[in-house]
């Protein structure tokens, strides 16, 4: 979300999760059992092995109803239990970023000489806040910018700290908003980090991670985002 900034305020605590995966359970959620597409979807095998379904190619009733409190819980729309390609993109980032493990810079992009630094890594939808080369918090699910208001890759630093900020362009609250490069900032939303398309370019983080990098990191840290959002 892009915004113009305010107010000042600061707090330092310590902190470190790991990412949790997301549990998926078949047929539950909030999904109708009415209006289900009954069609076999192009990404069907693979949905059907990330909800525990039999593999077997074939849209069943008990599928569609998987797929649709999937789609429902995040918020992929049409909510009609369709294998598509949105769907899949969600279930193949949600792989990425439980493979990340406990080691999300594994590759050493995310520079590993600069002291505390909170990482963004675009592609995985994941950020974290390293310590030189240790982890100190995460890594967490996030969700970033749409296509057409992309979070912008590149070495930054937090300037501008506000606990309680309000967006005037989007009339929304903004809590924990950390900013780091013009409007945008970490802040926490109340939707899923897997809700497409993305955000106004933020960092949209869980309030728990919000409320932990709010209290790990302060004005003048470094942010490092890099990478490229799926679907952008």
């Amino acid at each position: 979300m892009r915004i113009r900034t305010r107010r000042r305020a600061a707090a330092v605590i310590g902190g470190a999760v790991a990412l949790a995966a997301p549990l998926v359970v078949a047929g539950g959620g909030t999904a109708h059992a009415d209006s289900c597409n009954m069609t076999v979807g192009p990404y069907q095998r693979q949905v059907e092995q990330f909800l525990g379904r039999p593999v077997d190619g074939r849209q069943s009733a008990a599928d569609c109803k998987a797929i649709k409190a999937f789609q429902a819980t995040h918020g992929i729309t049409p909510t009609a239990g369709y294998a598509g390609p949105l769907t899949w993109r969600t279930m193949n980032t949600m792989l990425e970023q439980r493979a990340a493990g406990n080691t999300p810079n594994r590759q050493g992009t995310c520079p590993t000489n600069l002291g505390r630094i909170a990482c963004v890594d675009l592609t995985r939808q994941l950020s974290w806040v390293q310590d030189g080369g240790k982890l100190v918090y995460g890594p967490v699910p996030v969700r970033t910018g749409k296509d057409g208001t992309e979070t912008r890759t590149g070495l930054k630093k937090i300037y501008y700290r506000n606990i309680n900020h309000w967006s005037t362009i989007y009339d929304v609250a903004m809590p924990y908003a950390q900013f780091f490069d013009g409007g945008i900032a970490f802040h926490s939303v109340d939707k899923s980090m897997w809700n497409p398309p993305g955000s106004g370019g933020c960092v949209n983080m869980r309030s728990s991670d919000a409320k932990t990098y709010w209290n790990l990191l302060k004005n003048g840290d470094d942010v490092f985002v890099y990478g490229h959002k799926p679907g952008t």
